[in-house]
């Protein structure tokens, strides 16, 4: 892999570490909490549920284009020259695959106790990180449904050494226009979808669109590789100095733009791709220069360690705790904005014990592995004759 960012003075680790991205996880993850929110319709009120409908409906399609983006940039920042291509992908697959597991056995209990119907094949499927490849909703979206969005980082972390230096072949001066050009792939997306069929349908829009523009693996890669050219972009002294808060409001534009404007299927990615890859930069350039962050406090930084495994586990909350109090009851204000609280507050519990009792003790074992061969291998050379 290419060159590895320069330290940065004035910042911790020399900027190796973005620490505001980190907190910004969570807002994106929360996004995304609002959207599946939006979707149990828990408000008594039509003038309420359509107001959350209205608000957040393309919430969760920005939260998975932000980490999508963010993937991209973050593995590039942190590269380093020479890693063996097995330790990368160990770490990587180690950071996803067994909060995954974790949460598909979640998921399968859930199912059985609800008693929803199970297929073993899609549930294998699921399990293997294959199950977004299939144009069909009921394998895309099974199990644990978020996890659609890990078969495609599973994708991206087996391609990017490959993706990395292609990247960075590219000359400074032409990073700009590469990164135009993908996001103009990237608008011109919905365009190639609408020539798939137009059934079945699925609430307003084919659902071989839905597949296609919003959750096939390659089409998402787009998103990563543009978070790869971005991060370049900052590295090679390119960034234009656009600052976070400017680049969170073009975020916001594109998001009135995508919930209210245009056709759906603009709506999942090409609405908001641009200032998505805008506002990461800023974030990132904000925590170089030491620009004051809220989102580079100690609980901001927590709640972004955390954000993984809230995305995993507040679908299942939500779903299966509604499934609990009655499927399709409905709530008076007061009554719902509380069992949002609680459905908010279970989502950050499980969280926490699945980040503790998972994701760190694997990552831990994953390092003193590493360290283990790293010690042998240096033994191995000093005891190797000189001359």
């Amino acid at each position: 892999m290419s060159a590895s960012p320069r330290p940065r003075p004035g910042v911790p680790d020399g900027g190796s570490r973005l620490p505001s991205l980190t907190g910004l996880r969570f807002v994106a993850a929360v996004l995304v909490f609002c959207y599946h929110l939006s979707r149990e319709a828990p408000f008594a009120s039509p003038d309420a549920d359509k107001w959350l409908t209205d608000v957040f409906s393309k919430a969760g399609s920005i939260g998975v284009s932000f980490f999508f983006v963010l993937s991209g940039f973050i593995l590039t920042w942190t590269a380093k020259p020479g890693e063996p291509l097995r330790r990368f992908w160990t770490r990587r697959i180690a950071k996803i695959y067994p909060n995954h597991v974790a949460t598909w056995v979640l998921a399968l209990v859930l199912i059985v106790w609800a008693g929803r119907p199970l297929h073993p094949g899609t549930a294998v499927a699921n399990l293997f990180l294959v199950h977004s490849w299939v144009p069909w909703m009921d394998v895309a979206w099974s199990m644990n449904d978020v996890s659609w969005t890990l078969a495609c980082e599973l994708l991206f972390y087996l391609c990017f050494p490959l993706l990395h230096r292609w990247v960075g072949r590219i000359g400074a001066h032409m990073l700009w226009p590469a990164a135009g050009a993908v996001a103009v792939v990237a608008v011109c997306v919905p365009a190639i979808a609408g020539t798939l069929p137009a059934t079945p349908d699925f609430g307003g829009i084919s659902a071989w669109q839905v597949w296609f523009a919003y959750m096939l693996p390659p089409v998402r890669a787009l998103d990563f590789v543009l978070g790869i050219v971005m991060a370049r972009i900052v590295l090679t002294g390119r960034w234009i100095r656009l600052p976070a808060v400017p680049a969170a409001l073009l975020v916001i534009a594109g998001w009135y733009l995508a919930a209210t404007q245009l056709p759906r299927a603009y709506g999942f990615v090409a609405a908001t791709i641009v200032p998505l890859a805008l506002l990461i930069p800023a974030v990132a350039t904000a925590d170089i220069e030491g620009t004051p962050s809220l989102l580079r406090g100690r609980v901001a930084l927590w709640l972004g360690e955390v954000s993984f495994a809230f995305y995993l586990v507040h679908r299942l909350v939500l779903v299966y705790g509604h499934q609990a109090l009655g499927r399709g009851r409905t709530w008076p204000m007061a009554q719902a904005l509380g069992l949002v609280g609680v459905a908010l507050v279970l989502s950050m519990l499980l969280a926490w014990a699945l980040h503790q009792a998972v994701e760190q003790p694997v990552m831990r074992l994953v390092r003193r592995r590493e360290r283990a061969r790293e010690d042998r291998l240096r033994s191995v050379e000093l005891a190797v004759p000189t001359g």
